[in-house]
């Protein structure tokens, strides 16, 4: 935005200058003064003056030069992406994983424990904590250095941050993960459904960057979707759309017994090792295991299938634990889906590992301060 009207207040102007050019140089290489006013609109002049005063707040850093040009290289600039920094966190029934990153979304720290699947809410509390104290430590920063945090929660979230409708963590529906941090980050706390997370990270930095309308679904020891159309994620009245699975006849819940009670398993199998010696033995040519796993993506369809013929989506992304065995499941969901739909969607697997809901919870946190940022103007002077 270039703002020059004439009567405008000159604190105003320059603060909506600033604005402007913080916005041309994020996620840029560094760049001229001369540069900057030609994305801008700004006179160089100007832009000379605001970028200065970028510097010495902090926002913005002088790049030395290199040595690689003959004469008198131009100055050139960078935003200050360590100016701030967000949390993304996912609180699993297994583990807990903080992610630690810049304005920038790189990652610059992660922390992953474990996580007693039985463990009570202050249990595992105590261990989000614990990680998110570490990620603090190494990095050298304090509490008061985060500008964001979004948590990654197993259930629909309502507009309380609690997962009050399902949860399948011991005592969560009563817990209110942003209440627990507000005690010592003084920052906007976001709580989000972990599936709906994992959307969003794949449309950032997954298997669905070209698409704005997505079906993200979590394939694992439970499925779940989560809902990308026209590049908004959707959350539903109540937290609650994409939980499609809670439709018993649909098959999502009973869907990976299947998998726990395949023919031949011997009894000493770990259960949560059942999945994996299912799909080893499907490679090895297993006629059960191979059976089993026809029987499993035809329940995934049923549901998926629903899901695809509501919304059109132009990419299915199959994520969660299961996804390591993609290849082994997108064939015989492909074909259900044939048989089922109107049109098929492609179905493409996931490429982000356990990191999604996580990932996903950055996206949102760096999104939550690019709202803030650019709708109240330039915060105060940074330390630097």
């Amino acid at each position: 935005m270039v703002v020059d009207a004439a009567g405008a207040d000159v604190s105003r102007l320059r603060e909506l200058n600033s604005l402007s050019i913080v916005r041309a140089m994020r996620g840029q290489p560094p760049a001229t003064v001369t540069e900057l006013a030609g994305r801008t609109g700004l006179s160089r002049p100007g832009t000379d003056v605001v970028v200065r005063g970028l510097v010495t707040d902090g926002w913005v850093k002088v790049v030395e030069p290199d040595g690689s040009t003959v004469g008198r290289p131009a100055r050139r600039y960078r935003f200050n992406a360590d100016a701030g920094h967000v949390f993304g966190v996912d609180i699993g029934a297994h583990k807990i994983l903080v992610l630690l990153s810049n304005l920038e979304g790189e990652v610059l720290r992660s922390r992953r424990l474990p996580v007693d699947p039985d463990a009570d809410p202050a249990e595992r509390l105590a261990v989000l904590d614990a990680a998110l104290t570490d990620c603090l430590t190494e990095a050298g920063l304090e509490p008061g250095q985060i500008w964001a945090i979004t948590v990654g929660v197993t259930g629909p979230v309502d507009a309380s941050g609690r997962t009050s409708l399902f949860t399948p963590l011991p005592g969560w529906a009563s817990v209110s993960p942003a209440d627990h941090l507000a005690a010592r980050f003084g920052c906007p706390i976001s709580v989000e459904n972990d599936c709906k997370l994992a959307a969003v990270a794949e449309r950032w930095q997954g298997a669905a960057q070209d698409a704005d309308d997505i079906v993200y679904l979590q394939a694992g020891m439970r499925i779940g979707a989560g809902l990308i159309i026209d590049g908004t994620l959707r959350r539903g009245f109540g937290g609650a759309a994409g939980e499609i699975g809670a439709l018993k006849t649909l098959r999502w819940l009973t869907a990976p017994s299947r998998l726990e009670n395949c023919p031949g398993m011997p009894a000493d199998v770990h259960p949560n090792d059942k999945a994996a010696w299912v799909f080893e033995r499907a490679r090895e040519g297993d006629r059960d295991a191979l059976t089993t796993l026809r029987r499993y993506a035809k329940d995934l369809a049923v549901g998926t299938a629903a899901l695809v013929l509501t919304l059109d989506p132009q990419v299915v992304v199959l994520g969660g634990g299961y996804s390591r065995s993609a290849d082994l499941i997108i064939d015989p969901l492909l074909q259900e889906l044939e048989r089922l739909c109107l049109r098929v969607p492609e179905v493409r697997a996931s490429n982000l590992g356990a990191d999604g809901v996580a990932l996903g919870a950055l996206r949102i946190a760096l999104d939550q301060i690019d709202a803030q940022l650019f709708a109240d103007g330039m915060p105060a002077p940074l330390t630097t």
